[in-house]
């Protein structure tokens, strides 16, 4: 049985633009926690139709005790279902990320380029691997991670939900081994754009609650994007404490 409390808070905006196509949810699971963050695809007409589908699919096969794998699976079928359905084509794509935690382990997943980050006493530890071009060259080392946030191909994703698998497509971090000062962090591009690892990890030594953190890291997030076509930006901050 778990001694560890868990607190959270979240939020979304639509930043510069006429619609919200991020959808987020938090969900108790038979065994713990579920927290699922999607970003639905801009230009392609109803991002937000399939960022709100994926979340509320999973949160309902998670409510049963589905895994993050067979969740993110039963979502992608339906999604496809969908766009057939209302003769949308594969206009409905979204990112999506997942985190559970149960006992003392923490596992998350996810598919696109919205991010889970862990932290450990205030410390920075891992982060999801983006499926984009950025982070490929990246991992190759054609370019520096910093330069992800603001190359100009940022925004061409290598995975997405709604287009046809040949094979799972999400990515898993299995097994993490959680404290009484455990962190994380779930975001769209939106928002890690605009807040580099250092500046999270100093708002986070100065908050005393999620609601606290999220909303020093939204005064960077909107400072730095200030002047620019913000995107729509959405986070949710989870303590274990």
């Amino acid at each position: 049985m778990s001694t560890y409390s868990i607190t959270y808070s979240s939020i979304t905006n639509e930043g510069m633009r006429s619609v919200n196509e991020d959808y987020l949810g938090v969900i108790q699971t038979p065994k713990g926690m579920a927290f699922i963050l999607c970003d639905g695809l801009g230009g392609h007409g109803n991002g937000d139709i399939a960022s709100k589908f994926v979340v509320s699919r999973m949160q309902e096969t998670m409510k049963n005790g589905a895994s993050i794998e067979d969740s993110i699976l039963d979502a992608q079928n339906a999604l496809l279902e969908l766009q057939i359905k209302e003769k949308a084509g594969d206009s409905m794509k979204t990112t999506v990320t997942c985190l559970t935690i149960e006992d003392d382990k923490a596992r998350f997943g996810h598919v696109g380029d919205s991010r889970i980050y862990q932290f450990e006493k205030s410390k920075y530890i891992q982060r999801s691997q983006d499926h984009s071009v950025t982070q490929m060259l990246a991992n190759r080392g054609e370019i520096k991670e910093k330069h992800i946030r603001h190359h100009e191909d940022r925004s061409l994703l290598l995975r997405v939900m709604g287009t046809e698998w040949d094979r799972p497509k999400y990515q898993i971090v299995d097994n993490i081994n959680i404290t009484k000062d455990t962190s994380f962090l779930l975001c769209s591009d939106g928002f890690w754009e605009l807040i580099v690892e250092k500046m999270m990890c100093k708002t986070l030594k100065k908050a005393k609650t999620p609601e606290e953190w999220l909303a020093l890291m939204e005064q960077i997030v909107l400072k730095n994007g200030k002047g620019t076509d913000m995107d729509n930006y959405s986070a949710i901050a989870v303590f274990v404490r």
